[in-house]
């Protein structure tokens, strides 16, 4: 059963390279949305790895984005960012310049090192580049591979002892906003368990473990707007993991919104229609990270096995 895909908010399209074996358990998830899409970012964990999320910000130049990458090899792999900036800048995507355009790829990454048995082989530039041209060849509303995929090959969940992975979810909004839309891609690779009542968390010896997310939508917002959906998103991770936003995660969740549709605002309440996007949001967010779970394989390396966490307990 699934509950959608962040594709099918319409423009946005997901690209994904990956490695197994041979020391390899790591890759790249790329986010790729139409040209002039609004973005940015609320990073909440006390480790992040990212890049150009200083970009993002309100106060900054540029207020669009042009892809979003979640990679695998920690601070190494924000190397991928190059290659799916590289792409961008053979197709003319990116910020016009004198002479040509600077494309704006913010990136996120977590640890993986050497859960394939070899701690030097993490992502690159060239598995970027496949990433991005994956997404750039899918079909408009094309499915999403989940769990051991893209940056979810070599996740890992409850302080590195179960298989974490790769999710993803929509939700639909209601009523005069109908054809609203949001969407989010997980990755999941937490030192917390999924949440329910009662849950005990492991004990965070494990370290190092972060989960990315994008939120996308097909409203219309201000950059402003996007980083507050991103801010409520972050709900929708506290709902489905305990614990998060610890010190050594890298926590962070984009917001993107194509703008194609209007919200449609209760005259009596115009900030009531952006609350029920922001409350959609943190569920698509909390859906998503069920999903990555749920997908997760076993995987064995030289490193160690990794078995999936137990459904009885999601």
């Amino acid at each position: 059963m699934t509950n959608g895909s962040i594709t099918d908010v319409p423009g946005i399209r997901v690209g994904q390279a990956q490695r197994r074996g041979g020391g390899w358990l790591t890759g790249v998830s790329v986010v790729l949305p139409p040209p002039g899409t609004i973005g940015s970012v609320d990073v909440r964990g006390g480790g992040p790895g990212t890049h150009e999320t200083d970009a993002l910000d309100p106060s900054t130049l540029v207020p669009t984005v042009d892809a979003v990458v979640l990679t695998g090899g920690s601070a190494y792999g924000l190397a991928a960012a190059g290659g799916v900036q590289r792409w961008c800048e053979e197709n003319g995507r990116g910020f016009p310049v004198p002479g040509g355009v600077v494309p704006i790829v913010p990136a996120a990454a977590i640890f993986d090192l050497g859960r394939g048995g070899d701690f030097a082989a993490r992502p690159d530039a060239t598995m970027g580049y496949e990433a991005a041209l994956d997404a750039a060849r899918s079909a408009e509303g094309a499915d999403v591979e989940r769990g051991n995929a893209g940056a979810g090959m070599g996740a890992a969940l409850g302080a590195g002892v179960f298989k974490g992975g790769l999710g993803t979810a929509s939700v639909r909004l209601a009523g005069k906003n109908s054809q609203m839309v949001v969407g989010a891609l997980a990755v999941v690779n937490a030192a917390g368990v999924p949440w329910h009542p009662g849950s005990v968390p492991p004990s965070a010896g494990g370290g190092l473990n972060t989960t990315l997310v994008v939120v996308a939508t097909n409203a219309t917002m201000t950059v402003a707007e996007a980083q507050r959906t991103a801010t409520a998103a972050h709900a929708g991770m506290a709902r489905a993991l305990n614990p998060v936003h610890t010190l050594a995660d890298g926590d962070t969740i984009f917001a993107l919104a194509t703008g194609a549709v209007t919200l449609a605002h209760d005259p009596q309440l115009a900030v009531a229609t952006m609350i029920e996007l922001q409350s959609a949001a943190a569920e698509a967010v909390r859906l998503a990270i069920i999903d990555g779970v749920a997908a997760a394989e076993e995987v064995t390396t030289t490193a160690g096995t990794w078995r999936p966490f137990p459904a009885a307990d999601a």
